[in-house]
């Protein structure tokens, strides 16, 4: 998982309004209590209202939404996967003409790499 993936896990998990401990938040993305830390650090400088301490444990003090298309790497690997089979080449149903101008309009937005 890669660090933008997991800072977009942390504020999920913290969106529930409840007290986390960094090791249980660790545990639940894979990583250690200490990267949590850091991790926990670069949230709150980054302006989001995350309150907590090494020891207590971490909460969100205030309600915050996410655009709802901001897409892991996973899930636009999933997207991709399908637009590919459902606009395989010599299909001309609605559906692959569909999955083909959605696939050009992802592949228009996307940064390379």
């Amino acid at each position: 998982m890669s660090r933008n993936d997991r800072l977009f896990s942390l504020v999920q998990l913290l969106r529930d309004g409840n007290l986390h401990r960094a090791a249980d938040l660790g545990a639940a993305l894979g990583v250690s209590t200490r990267t949590i830390w850091r991790d926990m650090g670069v949230l709150q400088a980054s302006g989001l209202p995350v309150e907590g301490e090494r020891g207590v444990g971490y909460i969100l003090r205030a309600p915050i939404s996410l655009p709802p298309l901001i897409l892991t790497a996973d899930e636009l690997a999933a997207l991709q996967g399908f637009l590919a089979q459902a606009g395989a080449a010599g299909s001309d149903t609605a559906l692959a003409r569909g999955a083909r101008s959605l696939a050009a309009k992802l592949a228009a937005v996307l940064p390379e790499g």
